[in-house]
């Protein structure tokens, strides 16, 4: 796949080789061009990855969740600036388009998170569901690893959060909603614009706004509380939406919202710089500059406490911006109290009785 080309229907335009290679391949033109060389579409693959364990533990104070699963590693939703990217180079595959297009599933998920679980020492705490990779990207549609998690956690009442960009959560209503009857599930639906053209380029196989906003209608009609996550803000392309986002989230039923200014780590950031450059090349300069602003000087902030939300002048107004369209759409007046006490942990079958 040659770089720095539109390739219908991906995020990426480029899949250079990941860090930890010991060796690189470059493009080299020999003089005979590429007549013998027919073009291809690329097709997504799926790995079967028998993983060990499946929850993650974080101690970040950024994060309202110390506790997550990833049903998938990659995803097939496209989204140039995700943070997960840089995570396919531990698998010695590009951050690029091998990211969206050779994916991951791990098929024993609800096995482990079974056995998890029951260990002795667990301790109850709210499980985010996708965290990293959206746990209802399209290939669940067929292998149904999220709603197997998912009927483990309704089974032993054991509370979840989850952030999707699909309307494929939909699905899973009629699980989610016992469990949020009883304070056990939440639902955030990533919104990044209302401009379809926008949405689509940075977001090629994600539902189309309009889509999303039936879905978080569909959530909260069903008695889920629903937010919106307008993340990422991209100073100068698409932080002009953030006010009619939350307006429409609001229209629709959800009840809360956040957001989180783009971050650009490792990978992320040459490919982030090449979309900018196929899609809105006059325009790129002006967008780097004010992520500049946002991050004092830098493209990228890795500090707890500010690598979420940005500091200086414009981070500043967003974050403002933010409160005040909340404020005057009644979002956030109040918190998701997540119930552990109903957690029933596994029973492990042995040929004991049990005494009690």
């Amino acid at each position: 796949m040659a770089d720095n080309q539109k390739v219908r229907g991906r995020g990426a335009s480029s899949n250079h080789d990941p860090r930890y290679l010991t060796t690189t391949r470059e493009v080299d033109d020999d003089g005979w061009g590429n007549e013998d060389e027919e073009p291809h579409a690329l097709k997504t693959t799926v790995t079967i990855e028998r993983a060990k364990t499946i929850i993650s533990r974080n101690s970040s104070p950024d994060l309202p969740f110390d506790q997550s699963i990833n049903p998938y590693r990659g995803c097939e939703h496209g989204c140039v600036y995700c943070y997960a990217r840089p995570a396919h180079a531990y698998m010695d595959l590009s951050p690029g388009l091998d990211f969206e297009s050779r994916l991951f599933s791990k098929p024993n998920a609800a096995a482990l998170l079974i056995d998890e679980l029951g260990r002795k020492h667990y301790q109850c705490s709210v499980i985010s569901l996708g965290a990293n990779t959206d746990a209802y990207q399209p290939i669940e549609r067929k292998l149904g690893i999220t709603r197997s998690i998912i009927e483990v956690l309704a089974a032993h009442q054991h509370p979840v959060t989850i952030v999707s960009k699909s309307s494929l959560v939909e699905r899973d209503i009629d699980l989610l909603a016992p469990m949020a009857a009883l304070g056990l599930a939440q639902v955030f639906i990533s919104v990044t614009s209302l401009d379809r053209v926008l949405s689509r380029r940075m977001e090629p196989r994600a539902a189309a706004p309009e889509r999303r906003l039936q879905t978080i209608s569909k959530l909260a009609a069903a008695g889920i509380p629903t937010g919106v996550m307008f993340a990422p803000v991209i100073p100068a392309l698409n932080d002009q939406h953030l006010e009619d986002v939350v307006a429409a989230a609001a229209n629709h039923g959800a009840r809360f919202a956040g957001y989180i200014m783009l971050r650009l780590p490792r990978e992320v950031n040459g490919l982030f710089k090449e979309w900018l450059a196929l899609n809105y090349p006059l325009r790129a300069d002006h967008v780097l500059n004010r992520i500049r602003d946002i991050r004092q000087g830098q493209e990228n902030d890795t500090q707890f406490g500010r690598r979420f939300k940005g500091t200086g002048p414009i981070a500043e107004l967003v974050g403002q911006r933010f409160r005040r369209a909340c404020a005057h759409h009644g979002l956030n007046r109040s918190t998701q109290a997540f119930n552990t006490d109903l957690f029933r942990p596994p029973v492990k079958e042995t040929a004991q009785l049990q005494l009690f």
